[in-house]
């Protein structure tokens, strides 16, 4: 009986550090939400470089993310430091994650050729800063706590502050690049970014802070090859890496042409359309405000319900969503408004369930096996994420420039307008049925969880070290 108490005494996670953890990923979101909305835009639209060229970059970076994240969540994995395995991480690397992500809007007014390098070797080291910060910091929530609901419940706390920088964005976005730039779009995406680079520091920092490892660390890993072999073949990591990267494709499609569609497809020409909100700040902010009623409805749900069956509900949500959408007058603010907040909610009980998930993968795994690799377990969940965010943003690089996208053109052609609503709409909601259908192979259930648990804590012990 006192060895079920000590372990129920660890588990308990307090308000504070569930704040203090879920803030991270406002900074995170901020970054990626900015980079997904108007990174694609910036170098087209203002630095005149051909879509396909930006779409080929985003792809390519995916490829060094390949090798950079599994590699990051090893080496987190094996670190061992007076704070920790993945803490030190979010410490030393908030300075250069904000940084380098500031670094990318630096210089408008290259010709194309340099202004495509430019953009080459400053997102690349962008994604790594971001890989070296995020990485851990996902791994963070596999050890801290030894129970999967309280780990559910931080994930829900992390999901909201992720869907809370959507909010941010939608509502202070295009009002700071307007207000900051005063009339030179360049210098207000520039100086945006510096705030968002400023404020995303401190919340990692305030993330390294406010939080502990609770699961103590095996002397010896083995070999990093040997956990990705191991990885590989765990059938429930591949069923929810699939369904996460095509889920995150179709909100990144339309995030990365959500400023050509109002622009050229609905004819707004920027002005306010609600308060001080023009419509792509209200597209946004619809899209937020669903996505933290999704995550707080997934993770009520998850009482009752599979993981699983949330999923495919918001894989559902989402593409029925975007269909409707897409069928709906140009003109039709406020109903697109409402269609884009179900979508939101859609997203945001994928988004929260998947990363639970991905938290008790890593414990299913070190229960099978004996391998504690939740860091590189993240790290390859995070990279699926991040495919997802690359192919997404790269969609509407390609099908435009095949379409005949001209951005010197005040007014497109009908083929370009068609490539456009392919981008924002069509593509996004047909790669959402695919992600229903591999989630379907999710096998860890409520039962099968509970039984890891369990035998997870008597193998561990009854006391958890916790490092400060």
């Amino acid at each position: 009986m006192e060895r079920q108490v000590a372990i129920e005494k660890h588990e308990k996670i307090g308000l504070g550090e569930k704040l203090g953890y879920g803030v991270g990923d406002l900074a995170s979101g901020l970054y990626l939400n900015f980079f997904g909305v108007f990174l694609f835009y910036y170098f087209v639209e203002i630095g005149s470089v051909a879509p396909a060229a930006i779409a080929l970059m985003l792809l390519l970076s995916k490829l060094l993310d390949a090798v950079t994240d599994p590699m990051m969540g090893a080496i987190a994995d094996r670190t061992r430091t007076r704070w920790g395995r993945y803490r030190p991480y979010l410490l030393f690397g908030a300075v250069p994650f904000g940084a380098f992500g500031a670094a990318v809007f630096l210089f408008p007014d290259m010709e194309p050729g340099p202004m495509l390098v430019w953009a080459y070797v400053t997102y690349g080291l962008a994604m790594l800063a971001y890989t070296a910060v995020n990485v851990p910091y996902g791994g963070l929530l596999g050890t801290i706590s030894p129970s999967a609901s309280e780990r559910s419940s931080v994930t829900a706390y992390r999901m909201f502050f992720s869907a809370l920088s959507g909010i941010v964005l939608g509502l202070l976005g295009t009002t700071l690049i307007r207000e900051l730039g005063d009339g030179d779009e360049a210098r207000g995406i520039l100086l945006t970014m510096t705030c968002i680079a400023v404020f995303g520091t401190g919340c990692v920092w305030i993330s390294f802070a406010t939080t502990k490892e609770r699961i103590p660390p095996v002397e010896s890993n083995g070999s990093i090859w040997g956990d990705v072999r191991v990885l590989v073949r765990t059938g429930p990591w591949l069923a929810v890496a699939a369904a996460a990267i095509l889920g995150v494709l179709a909100i990144a499609a339309r995030f990365a042409s959500a400023k050509f569609f109002f622009k050229y497809v609905a004819g707004d020409d920027g002005a306010p359309a609600f308060l001080f909100l023009d419509r792509l700040g209200l597209f946004l902010t619809a899209l937020a405000v669903g996505q933290i009623t999704g995550v707080i409805l997934g993770n009520f749900m998850r009482n009752g319900f599979e993981k699983r069956s949330i999923i495919m509900l918001g894989g559902a949500l989402k593409c029925g969503g975007i269909v409707l959408f897409y069928l709906l007058p140009l003109d039709a603010v406020w109903p697109q408004t409402l269609i884009q907040f179900v979508i939101g909610i859609g997203f945001g009980m994928l988004m929260v369930m998947s990363f639970s998930m991905f938290t008790d993968i890593a414990e299913y795994v070190d229960w099978k096996s004996g391998l504690q690799m939740t860091g590189l377990v993240i790290a390859a969940s995070v990279f699926a994420v991040k495919v997802g965010v690359g192919l997404g943003s790269a969609v509407p690089g390609f099908v435009m420039g095949s379409t005949g996208f001209d951005a010197d053109a005040a007014v497109q052609s009908d083929l370009a307008l068609t490539g456009i609503q392919l981008a924002f709409a069509l593509i996004p909601a047909a790669a959402l049925v695919p992600a229903i259908f591999a989630v379907s192979f999710y096998s860890l259930d409520r039962k099968t969880i509970g039984q890891v648990e369990e035998e997870l804590s008597a193998r561990r012990g009854a006391k958890p070290v916790a490092t400060a």
